[in-house]
């Protein structure tokens, strides 16, 4: 009787890992989708040499959109608010000129110059949320890209991101797959058991 409650127990055991496990690493996976295709409010700022740079960045439940602001003839700014819709298309746009080699966001920067067209500027802040992970997985994947995404974001948000990031992935490469430290020694050895 005794042999089959320790049976019981550790099958018991065994499945809640297994299930524990599956749960946390598909919650990791799905943060980490979720980070990157979260739909996103945009504050979006004309600079004086007529590019753009993101100024605020903050995630949003609701669909994406932005504040513009645009200087005028005479430097007074005026502010529009772009639709999901419009972000969308103007993405697209200028994904079609990536896709054809033309488009400003593969350039290198120009002599340490901040910012791009309003197009590059949102695709490069916004493409996750608006055209899919594949397609802002396969952007990031550009050097080029990266070094002009980074030239327009001036948000807190993208600041703080991006440290928390650079954080996690240092501290990732020195777990190991348990969590544990990767120079311990396997807990397999210890004494501590479970359920009687």
């Amino acid at each position: 009787m005794k042999y089959i409650k320790t049976l019981a127990t550790g099958v018991m055991l065994g499945s809640m890992s297994a299930v524990v496990l599956s749960a946390l690493s598909g919650c990791s996976s799905q943060e980490k989708q979720e980070q990157q295709a979260q739909n996103k409010f945009l504050v979006i700022e004309q600079l004086t040499n007529g590019k753009y740079v993101v100024v605020e960045e903050i995630p949003t439940t609701g669909p994406s959109r932005a504040i513009i602001r645009e200087r005028g003839p005479n430097g007074e700014v005026h502010e529009r608010v772009m639709t999901e819709e419009e972000m969308k298309k103007l993405a697209e746009q200028e994904y079609q000129k990536v896709q054809q080699g033309t488009s400003e966001t593969l350039q290198p920067p120009e002599g340490g110059s901040e910012g791009m067209g309003l197009a590059g500027t949102i695709l490069a802040v916004a493409a996750g949320s608006l055209l899919g992970n594949m397609v802002a997985n396969a952007l990031m994947n550009n050097s080029n890209f990266r070094q002009r995404a980074s030239t327009v974001n001036r948000s807190a948000y993208s600041r703080s991101a991006s440290r928390s990031a650079a954080s996690s992935k240092r501290s990732s490469s020195r777990k190991s797959y348990f969590g544990g430290n990767s120079r311990r020694s396997s807990s397999y050895g210890s004494r501590s058991y479970y359920g009687g």
